[in-house]
């Protein structure tokens, strides 16, 4: 369904644990310290939150599924808190995505969508809203800090952040890179159902003195179906004038989501 859609809107389609006080520093060297806290992790990553009024970027996406392989080109465009936009090569498909509503046309299929996040939660298998989408576009973490209290640990070269105690339908972890606490990785579990999303962050680059992502590779799995997603942020640019146009073409077809499912 939507094959040129749904990996638009994937791409479009990511507290305090220790109470004694602590003077240790965390070292940006890169080397791990496994006596770090998760207040202080918390700290350091909010740090390198990405702060600007408008984002844009060329992405090229990559989407697998199955033995299908589709690229994209897309122009990507951020009012903070406000609008995600994204537009297709030639404009054949338009996303734009408000914190209270999704929508999109799509000229190959000339069908379009106006609704909710529920067909955007059902493609990547977990409940989204504007600000998890933002999160997970921007490497920020998807759920935020302030709903639980974690515990740090490590792995392999990365820091890991967990709930201290894990949701029993929703395992949810934050892997962040030694050098710079930006994520590595957000890794969430639904047991029950089978399904696993995972969203790496390869490689950033430094734009305008901020970490931003540059490769990103998303995997999301519902039991034995895979969907995979390479994304590449080229000529990232903030707070630059920005115009978020959308219009429905006249005579497309509405996508209605089944109220049954």
């Amino acid at each position: 369904m939507m094959n040129v859609i749904k990996p638009l809107v994937l791409a479009a389609v990511l507290s305090l644990v220790v109470g004694c006080k602590s003077a240790l520093t965390v070292s940006s060297s890169g080397e791990l310290n496994k006596e770090v806290t998760a207040k202080q992790l918390i700290k350091e990553n909010s740090k390198q939150e990405l702060k600007f009024k408008t984002f844009q970027s060329k992405v090229k996406i990559d989407y697998i599924e199955g033995a299908t392989t589709q690229s994209y080109g897309v122009n990507l465009r951020i009012e903070k808190d406000k609008v995600i936009w994204i537009n297709a090569t030639l404009g054949l498909a338009r996303v734009m995505i408000t914190p209270n509503e999704v929508k999109y046309y799509d000229k190959i299929n000339n069908q379009f969508f106006d609704g909710d996040y529920r067909l955007l939660s059902e493609l990547l298998g977990i409940e989204l809203d504007f600000q998890k989408v933002q999160n997970l576009l921007l490497a920020e973490p998807i759920f935020g800090y302030k709903s639980n209290k974690y515990v740090a640990s490590t792995h392999e070269n990365s820091y890991v952040l967990q709930p201290e105690e894990q949701n029993a339908v929703l395992e949810l972890f934050y892997l962040l890179n030694p050098k710079h606490f930006k994520m590595d990785s957000q890794q969430l579990y639904q047991p029950s159902s089978r399904r696993m999303f995972q969203i790496d962050y390869q490689t950033y680059q430094d734009v305008d003195k901020q970490i931003v992502p540059e490769k990103v590779h998303i995997n999301a799995v519902e039991g034995n179906d895979g969907v995979t997603i390479d994304l590449e942020y080229k000529s990232v640019t903030f707070n630059e004038e920005l115009r978020f146009p959308f219009k429905i073409p006249k005579g497309f077809k509405e996508i209605v989501i089944d109220e049954a499912n």
